[in-house]
């Protein structure tokens, strides 16, 4: 079975990046939604060391079918050099939640003429 809707979830070093993104997601119909979620404090090893950085936590909710703009949208404003982009599929949910998620990550429709 395939989900229709996915939630992406991606991090970032700075507050204001977090919301840069989620914004642009929004913007263009390839989010619904973001949460922004921190700070966090993220231990990882990187390079061959073990780093800890705080970080802010952006949950996205979209289309399946969005999920490679979506990903190449977050790459274009990213500043990591392997930015984390996690996709989990929505297998279930409140209907009206997940009509709303496809009404606003689908082109608005025009007005009869």
């Amino acid at each position: 079975m395939t989900a229709e809707w996915v939630q992406v979830l991606t991090t970032t070093d700075r507050r204001e990046l977090a919301e840069t993104i989620a914004r642009q997601l929004v913007e263009k119909r390839l989010a619904a939604c973001v949460q922004i979620v921190g700070p966090i404090l993220s231990i990882y090893r990187w390079q061959g060391a073990i780093e800890q950085a705080e970080e802010w936590q952006c949950l996205i909710k979209t289309q399946a079918r969005l999920v490679d703009e979506v990903d190449r949208e977050i790459r274009r404003l990213h500043t990591y050099q392997v930015p984390e982009i996690v996709v989990t599929p929505i297998v279930a949910g409140s209907r009206d939640y997940l009509e709303w998620i496809v009404q606003e990550t689908s082109p608005p429709e025009r007005a009869a003429d």
